[in-house]
């Protein structure tokens, strides 16, 4: 008899879903998305390419399932780092923290070559996670302008300039252990550039 790898069918269908996109994350990151197939998916995955194509039509259906199923998880890992933390100084360092750790580990394309590989329907449903990040961030810094911790700003122009920022300085150099000054640097350097100051301890300042 053929051995169950799931006690049901269910689970099974979950199981294999889990390891073709993880073997997807995984060619993403090791050889880039030109010239990755369903093939070498199905290859990785240890899976055959017919299984591949019952759950993913193509690669780009494929390409937006494992970017959703992704940013998904990070936006809860998110919201549970940030809870408790009341200072928005504090709660941004986290979320550039977050981000940067992400970006070195992270598997998919940044923003403009993922628009360019997908139609302007799959692109558009990045757009919900992408939108929650956003308002995320947005919160953060208004908080810190009524709190009077940051000063008043056009808060939509820097969650654009923030995220630029963050998907150009992280480091993919060693993806088992970011780089600690690295990460460090760019959460000073995002804080000072909203505005904020610090005490001689190194704690955020209310401006007069």
């Amino acid at each position: 008899m053929p051995r169950i790898a799931a006690p049901t069918n269910a689970a099974q269908r979950e199981q294999t879903q889990r390891k073709i996109l993880n073997a997807f994350g995984e060619l993403l990151f090791t050889h880039g998305l030109p010239g990755l197939t369903m093939t070498d998916v199905a290859r990785t995955a240890g899976v055959g390419r017919t299984a591949v194509y019952n759950y993913f039509a193509d690669l780009e259906q494929l390409l937006v399932a494992y970017a959703l199923d992704e940013t998904g998880k990070f936006v809860v890992d998110l919201r549970a780092s940030l809870d408790g933390l009341e200072n928005p100084v504090d709660r941004l360092a986290v979320y550039v923290r977050a981000q940067m750790e992400d970006l070195t580990r992270r598997h998919l394309p940044p923003g403009p070559a993922m628009r360019s590989v997908l139609s302007n329907e799959s692109f558009a449903k990045l757009g919900v996670h992408v939108g929650e990040l956003n308002t995320i961030l947005m919160d953060i810094l208004r908080a810190g302008m009524a709190q009077r911790y940051l000063p008043e700003s056009d808060v939509e122009g820097l969650v654009q300039l923030i995220h630029g920022s963050l998907t150009t300085s992280a480091s993919r150099r060693n993806a088992d252990t970011p780089d600690e000054d690295h990460i460090t640097g760019a959460v000073r350097f995002i804080q000072a550039g909203v505005g904020a100051t610090f005490d001689a301890d190194g704690r955020p300042i209310q401006r007069a």
